[in-house]
C-alpha cells in the first residue's frame, strides 16, 4: 500500500477513497500531499481533503503524539487544538513545525510559546531552531535576550525570517543590540532591510563609518542623506556611487557640483540605482546632462523642456523614446495631467496610429496600461489584444473606461464564454470580473475551481461586486439549512457558512448575512477566525455579528489570550469602549497587531492606550521606543502633555515609525516640538530630519513654514505635504513652492491649491513639470533655467547611449497617474 502511495506523484492530491483508511495511510497520504502546494489550482479542495486525512491521522491516538508525523496539514488545527499541546511534543516536533508555511499569526504565536517554555531560557541556538515560528517570540523575549545572541540571530540562517517580524520586534531587538556593547560593530553586523529600524539619532552618535559598511544594508532616505554627506568627506564620490543604496542620499547641490567629465564617466552608477533615486533626483540629473553634454538633445530632455519640443520626437527617435518610457512604473508617480496627454498622443504618432502586433505590444511595455479608451477601441488588433493581455494583468489603475474596452477586445477574441476553455478562462484571469452576471455564471457552472482561483486575486468587493457575488452564490447554493436537531431556535431555517465555503469564498465571504453569521458553528468560526478578519467588506452589522460569536465560542473577555485577540483582525473594530478595557492588553505585541487597523474611532483607540498602560504597569513617561512602534497609530489618541511627558531618547529612536502616521493637526503639532528635543529647532532642520520625521512635518507652523530654505523643499515627504493645512501652505513663497519637486508637488491636495495666488499656483505647475530654477517669472519668453532654450539637433542618436533607463524614468516625472 505504502509503495503504491509514493508512486501516485500529484494524483494524492485527489485521493478521495477514506473508507476503512487506517491513521498510518492516512499519515503517509500527508506527507506526500506536500507536493500538491505546485498545483495552480484546487488548494481550497487539498485543504478540504488534508483535513479528512488530519481527522482520521489522529483516530485513536493523542495530538501530541502523531503531531510531528502530520506534515504541513498541521496548519489546519484550530487554536484550541494547538492550545492543548504539551510544551515537550511541541519541542520534539520542532524540525517539522519549523519547515511548515502558511501559519496563521495567532498558531505561530501559540507554538511559539509552547517551545519557548520548554526551553525556559531564549538563546541564539533554540531561535535558530525555530524557523518561521520565531515571528511569533514576544517583543519583550526579544528585548530580554543576551545583546551578543540577538547579534547573532540577525546574522544566522534566522535572518531569512526577520522580515516578516513586526516594526515593535524589530525595534526591540535593535534596541537592545544598541544599548549594549560597541555600537560601530553593531552596525556592522546589521544587514539588509533591518538596517532601515535603526534611527538617524543613533547613526549621529557614531561617525567611524566606511563605504564598505553600506554595500549590504538597505537604507531610508534620511539615513542616505547623512551617511553620503559623512561619508564624502573621505571618500571620493566613485566610490560611493558604486556602493548600493548610498545613492539615495545624493543631493541636487552634490550633483549640480560634479564636473562634467566626471559626471558623465560616472553616470552609468547612477543608471543602474535609477530605481533607488526620488523623481526630484532624476530631474536633477536631466538637467544635470543637458548642461554638460555636447551631444544632441536625447529624447529623455525633451520631455523635461517644454511640451512644444515633443514634436522633435519622430522617424529614429520614436522606438528609443517609446521603449524608454514603456520600461517606467508611471503609475508610481503623480505630476503633470497636460504632458500626460501630450506624451501619448505623441506615442500614437509614433506607432503610426495603431498596435498591430505584438512587436508593438513588446515595445510599450508598462506604456499599454495608459493608452486611452478610443485608442484601445479602434487601434488594437486581435492579435496584439491577445500579445496585451498579460501586461494589462499587471496594470495596476486601469480606468473603468478601459476596462469596458478591453472587454469587448477579449470577447472580440475569444467569442461568447460560452466556447471558453479553461486555458482560455486562465488567460484572461482576474479580467472576468468585467463580465455580466450571465457570463460569469456560465463560466461558474463550467469551471468552479479555476473561477475560485482567480476570484482570490482579485481583491477588495470594490473591484469586483459582480464576480464575487457570482462565486459567493455558486460555492454557497448547495448549502442545506442547519439540522434542526442542533441548531438554535434563532437558527432553525438558517443556513450556516460552513468552514470549507469559508476557506473557498475568501473575500466573497463579504455576501454572507448578519443572521447566517450568527448561526456559524462555534468550531468552524474558531478554525477560520483569522480568514474572516482579513475580509476587507464587512460592514459593522457583521462584524459586530462576529464578534458576538467570539464572545459566545471564547467566553468572557477577560480571559482571551492574546493569540485571540490578535486573531480578530478587522473584527476587533466592533469591539466597544467597555469591551476594550475588558481585554487583557498588557503585551504589546497584542497592541501592535490591534494598531494595524486603521478604521478605529478616537475613542476606540484612547481605550487600547488606556488598557495597555493599565494592563502593563505602565506610565507614558516609562514606554520604551518598541511600546511606541507598537502603539503605532494609537498613538494619535494622545493628548498634549502625555506627548511631551515620552522620554526624549524613546522618541527619537521611534520618530521616523511615528513618522507615518496620519495624526491630527494638533497631535502634529506636540509631535513636532517632541521633535524639536531630539534634533534641535525647527529652523535648524537639515533634509535628513526632514525626511526622519515624515508626516511630523506637517504640526509645522506658518513662520516656521516660511522661514525654510527653498532648497530644503524636496526633502519634505509627500506625506508630509498633504498634512500642512491650507491654511499654513499657503505662506509658501512663489519660489518655495517652484522648488518643492515633482513628487511633492503631486502630493499638494485640492484644498492647498484653492487658497493660493496666481504666482503660487504658477510657481506650484513648474514643480510638477519639473521645471529648473525658481521664480516664475523667468518663464515669460525663456526657457525654465530662465535662458533661452536652444533648438534641439534632429538626429539625436548620439545622445541616446548609455541613457535608456534615464529616459524612462525622467518621461515618467511627467504624467500623472
Amino acid at each position: 500500500m505504502y509503495f503504491l502511495l509514493y508512486r501516485l506523484g500529484l494524483l494524492v492530491c485527489f485521493y478521495d477513497d477514506m473508507e476503512q483508511m487506517d491513521s498510518a495511510v492516512a499519515r503517509a497520504l500527508l506527507h506526500q500531499m506536500i507536493k500538491c502546494n505546485q498545483l495552480r489550482g484546487f488548494q481550497a479542495e487539498v485543504q478540504k481533503l488534508k483535513s479528512q486525512l488530519l481527522n482520521i491521522a489522529m483516530q485513536n491516538q493523542t495530538l501530541n503524539d502523531v503531531l510531528g508525523s502530520l506534515s504541513d496539514a498541521v496548519v489546519g488545527l484550530t487554536s484550541s487544538q494547538l492550545e492543548s499541546l504539551s510544551p515537550e511534543a511541541v519541542h520534539n516536533a520542532i524540525a517539522t513545525l519549523n519547515q511548515v508555511s502558511g501559519w496563521a499569526k495567532s498558531q505561530v504565536m501559540i507554538l511559539s510559546s509552547k517551545y519557548l517554555s520548554y526551553e525556559k531560557v531564549l538563546s541564539f541556538y533554540n531561535v535558530s531552531q525555530m524557523g518561521a515560528l520565531v515571528t511569533g517570540v514576544s517583543t519583550q523575549s526579544f528585548y530580554s535576550m543576551n545583546p551578543k545572541e540577538l547579534s547573532q540571530i540577525i546574522r544566522g540562517t534566522t535572518s531569512q525570517y526577520l522580515s516578516d517580524l513586526s516594526p515593535a520586534q524589530r525595534q526591540g531587538i535593535l534596541r537592545k543590540i544598541a544599548a549594549f556593547g560597541d555600537f560601530a560593530s553593531s552596525v556592522k553586523d546589521i544587514q539588509g532591510a533591518f538596517f532601515k529600524e535603526i534611527p538617524l539619532s543613533d547613526l549621529w552618535k557614531q561617525t567611524e563609518y566606511n563605504s564598505s559598511m553600506m554595500k549590504e544594508k538597505e537604507l531610508r532616505r534620511s539615513q542616505a542623506l547623512y551617511l553620503y554627506e559623512l561619508l564624502s568627506k573621505k571618500n571620493s564620490p566613485a566610490d560611493l556611487l558604486s556602493t548600493g543604496q548610498l545613492v539615495k542620499g545624493v543631493t541636487c547641490q552634490l550633483i549640480e557640483s560634479m564636473g562634467a567629465d566626471f559626471f558623465l564617466n560616472n553616470f552609468k552608477f547612477f543608471e543602474k540605482n535609477l530605481h533607488l533615486l526620488s523623481p526630484y533626483q532624476v530631474n536633477c540629473l536631466a538637467w544635470k546632462f543637458w548642461k554638460v553634454s555636447n551631444a544632441s538633445i536625447p529624447p529623455f530632455l525633451l520631455l523635461v523642456l517644454p511640451t512644444e519640443y515633443l514634436e522633435y520626437v519622430s522617424g529614429p527617435l520614436c522606438v528609443p523614446f517609446i521603449e524608454g518610457l514603456g520600461k517606467t512604473e508611471m503609475d508610481l508617480l503623480n505630476p503633470s495631467l497636460h504632458k500626460k496627454s501630450a506624451v501619448l498622443q505623441k506615442v500614437q504618432e509614433c506607432l503610426n496610429g495603431s498596435v498591430s502586433d505584438e512587436f508593438d505590444v513588446d515595445l510599450l511595455g508598462n506604456l499599454i496600461c495608459h493608452l486611452p479608451p478610443a485608442f484601445l477601441h479602434g487601434r488594437m488588433s486581435p492579435k496584439a489584444m491577445a500579445a496585451a493581455l498579460p501586461q494589462f494583468k499587471l496594470c495596476h489603475q486601469l480606468s473603468h473606461q478601459q476596462k469596458t474596452e478591453i472587454k469587448y477586445k477579449l470577447l472580440e477574441l475569444y467569442g461568447s464564454p460560452n466556447n471558453w476553455t479553461a486555458e482560455t478562462t486562465l488567460d484572461v484571469g482576474p479580467f472576468i470580473a468585467l463580465l455580466s452576471k450571465w457570463e460569469l455564471n456560465v463560466l461558474a457552472e463550467k469551471f468552479p475551481d479555476i473561477i475560485l482561483q482567480i476570484t482570490k486575486t482579485i481583491g477588495p468587493i470594490s473591484s469586483a461586486e459582480e464576480l464575487l457575488s457570482t462565486v459567493f452564490e455558486f460555492v454557497s447554493s448547495g448549502t442545506s439549512s442547519v439540522d434542526s436537531s442542533l441548531a438554535r431556535p434563532d437558527c432553525l431555517g438558517t443556513r450556516a457558512p460552513s468552514s470549507d465555503e469559508i476557506i473557498k469564498l475568501a473575500e466573497a465571504n463579504v455576501f454572507w448575512s448578519v443572521q447566517e453569521l450568527k448561526c456559524m458553528d462555534a468550531g468552524t468560526f474558531d478554525k477560520n477566525v483569522e480568514l474572516l478578519g482579513t475580509v476587507s467588506g464587512f460592514n459593522s452589522s457583521q462584524l459586530i455579528a462576529l464578534k458576538e460569536k467570539a464572545k459566545q465560542v471564547w467566553g468572557w473577555l477577560p480571559g482571551w489570550k492574546s493569540y485571540r485577540v490578535v486573531s480578530l483582525g478587522r473584527v476587533a473594530l466592533a469591539l466597544t469602549e467597555d469591551e476594550i478595557e475588558e481585554l487583557d492588553l498588557c503585551s504589546v505585541d497584542t497592541v501592535s497587531a490591534l494598531s494595524q487597523q486603521r478604521e478605529w474611532t478616537l475613542s476606540q483607540a484612547r481605550s487600547i492606550l488606556q488598557g495597555f498602560l493599565e494592563d502593563s504597569g505602565q506610565t507614558i513617561s516609562m514606554l520604551k521606543s518598541f511600546d511606541l512602534v507598537g502603539l503605532g497609530a494609537i498613538l494619535c489618541a494622545l493628548n498634549s502633555t502625555e506627548i511631551m511627558s515620552i522620554r526624549t531618547a524613546e522618541f527619537s529612536a521611534a520618530v521616523a515609525r511615528i513618522g507615518l502616521l496620519f495624526c491630527s493637526t494638533p497631535v502634529l503639532r506636540q509631535f513636532k516640538k517632541m521633535t524639536e528635543s531630539v534634533f534641535g529647532a525647527a529652523a535648524g532642520w537639515n533634509g535628513s530630519v526632514l525626511q526622519e520625521i515624515g508626516t511630523i512635518a506637517g504640526g509645522l507652523n506658518e513662520d516656521e513654514l516660511k522661514a525654510f530654505d527653498k532648497n530644503l523643499m524636496p526633502y519634505f515627504q509627500p506625506i508630509a505635504i498633504r498634512h500642512i493645512p491650507p491654511e499654513i501652505f499657503q505662506a509658501l513663497s512663489p519660489e518655495q513652492i517652484a522648488n518643492l519637486g515633482p513628487e511633492n508637488a503631486a502630493a499638494v491636495t485640492r484644498s492647498q491649491r484653492e487658497p493660493l495666488d496666481t504666482w503660487q499656483l504658477r510657481s506650484l505647475q513648474r514643480a510638477q513639470d519639473g521645471a529648473w530654477g525658481s521664480s516664475p517669472a523667468t518663464d515669460q519668453g525663456a526657457g525654465t533655467t530662465g535662458e533661452p532654450l536652444p533648438t534641439p539637433a534632429l538626429g539625436g542618436a548620439p545622445g541616446l547611449s548609455g541613457f535608456g533607463v534615464v529616459l524612462c524614468a525622467v518621461l515618467a516625472l511627467h504624467l500623472p497617474f
